[in-house]
């Protein structure tokens, strides 16, 4: 089993003392499933937190990861690639509905989807379980 994990930590002013809030923000693959979690403290009080999700995560935390460590890009690793099992991954692994994954669909089989790394590594595990080749498409040089 591969885990795939991401994270950055943030700082900002504590809400309950006015100290240095440092927050721990991540998101990473458990169970198969794509997971989110921020852990909080203080530096100065006791305030401290701890908080996880299911599924895609806040747009702060995405932010964050897409900041700190750039982006993913995924494509199809070809372009006949059959569009059945191709909508039926995308289907079960972002719940989309079949609109949405055919939008999706023709994105990955063309210049490819844009997320956070742990995002695409979770797309990709989903559509290889369909039997369906992706690959990373490189930054820019």
């Amino acid at each position: 089993m591969i885990i795939v994990t991401q994270g950055v930590k943030l700082t900002s002013t504590c809400p309950v003392c006015g100290g240095v809030l440092i927050r721990d923000v991540g998101q990473f693959i458990a169970r198969g499933q794509l997971r989110w979690g921020i852990e909080g403290r203080c530096r100065t009080c006791p305030n401290a937190w701890c908080e996880t999700g299911v599924g895609a995560a806040p747009e702060e935390i995405s932010q964050a990861l897409l900041a700190e460590h750039g982006p993913a890009r995924l494509r199809l690793a070809t372009k006949e690639a059959p569009l059945v099992p191709v909508l039926r991954a995308l289907r079960e692994t972002c719940h989309l509905s079949l609109g949405e994954a055919r939008l999706m669909a023709a994105d990955l089989g063309g210049g490819g989807l844009t997320g956070t790394s742990v995002e695409m590594a979770h797309l990709a595990e989903g559509l290889r379980k369909r039997s369906v080749a992706t690959e990373p498409v490189p930054p820019p040089a």
